[in-house]
């Protein structure tokens, strides 16, 4: 498979991502800072919430520009070993 065709995606793409963890007052704004540091351009204001059932976990969306199959990568590395973050999808 050629380097080209690594990836099924095509960039620039819009990529959503969901980011699980527990409810945390600290969480959204930690998912971001990590977000914005690979996708500097993304809108903070369309990050979407929501919180279980029981109010124990919280799920964050956010929609990047996606440029490259690296920066996916990085992104999803960094937030997955986050502490506060259960969950990468």
């Amino acid at each position: 498979m050629s380097e080209a065709k690594e990836s099924l995606l095509e960039f620039p793409c819009a990529f959503p991502l969901k980011i699980m963890g527990l409810t945390h007052d600290a969480l959204a704004q930690t998912v971001l800072d990590v977000v914005l540091r690979h996708a500097p351009d993304y809108d903070a204001a369309t990050m979407e919430m929501r919180a279980s059932s029981t109010g124990k976990y919280l799920s964050l969306t956010c929609t990047i520009n996606a440029t490259s199959k690296p920066q996916l990568d990085a992104l999803y590395r960094e937030l997955s070993s986050h502490p506060q973050v259960k969950v990468v999808l």
